[in-house]
């Protein structure tokens, strides 16, 4: 029988945090670090039964293991996020017939999200968590000209990232063979010509990247807990 894997990244360097924290997927939020609300999520939605997390060194091994779900097989992370996936594809057991790829920096990733992402890819493939653009957004192309790009085209990309273990393992393998250098695993599918589906999430799902972030994610995560908080007490009340 075919399985689910969700590959857990975790070893980024936090380098843009410029020492306000030292590993931005351990920082506390809400009492518990980033990378426990990704595994909450996850857990709550029962799409995968198996996991593959990466790592960035023996200390934070230790920590992200209170964590983990089970079962989990720690893989070092590579020098960069692309090297991480791709030694975390390599880890995979022969059964897995689709794989999520998630950033652990990403912690408000929600349950039903990750339901209708794995639904959309059994049935196309390649399926990624994005939200529109609503900015006006200009290409530099040097000299002060500029070109206003059409927005109603334009998404900002996500994770989690749902693949067909096939589809994202032959993506894998051009980015090595071409020595491409890639952001997310969407680009590696487009090196193949396949098509990938967009789920569009309405709510905050901002990565932790730099200082001015931390403030906005205690926003955030303050908000849901009040949201979550009134919606229990109006179930509770008695009806009229």
């Amino acid at each position: 029988m075919s399985r689910i894997a969700a590959i857990l990244l975790a070893a980024g360097s936090s380098k843009r945090m410029r020492g306000t924290v030292t590993d931005k997927v351990l920082t506390p939020l809400g009492g518990r670090p980033l990378f426990a609300h990704s595994v909450a999520a996850f857990m709550e939605s029962g799409v995968a039964d198996f996991y593959v997390v990466t790592y960035r060194d023996q200390r934070q091994l230790t920590a992200l293991s209170a964590y983990a779900p089970t079962p989990t097989v720690f893989i070092r992370g590579g020098r960069d996020r692309q090297d991480s996936v791709a030694a975390a594809l390599d880890a995979l057991p022969d059964d897995i017939e689709h794989v999520f790829i998630h950033d652990c920096a990403r912690p408000f990733v929600r349950p039903e999200q990750l339901v209708g992402l794995l639904k959309i890819a059994r049935r196309e493939h390649a399926a990624v968590l994005a939200h529109r653009v609503i900015d006006t957004i200009k290409e530099h192309s040097g000299e002060g000209r500029l070109k206003t790009l059409d927005r109603s085209k334009l998404w900002a990309m996500e994770t989690p990232q749902v693949f067909s273990r096939d589809l994202i393992t032959r993506a894998y393998a051009r980015v090595l063979e071409r020595n491409q250098r890639i952001t997310d695993d969407a680009s590696a599918v487009e090196l193949l010509g396949h098509p990938v589906a967009l789920l569009e999430n309405p709510r905050p799902n901002p990565k932790l990247t730099t200082p001015a972030d931390l403030s906005y994610f205690e926003f955030i995560a303050a908000s849901i807990k009040r949201i979550a908080e009134e919606e229990s007490s109006w179930e509770g009340a008695n009806p009229v």
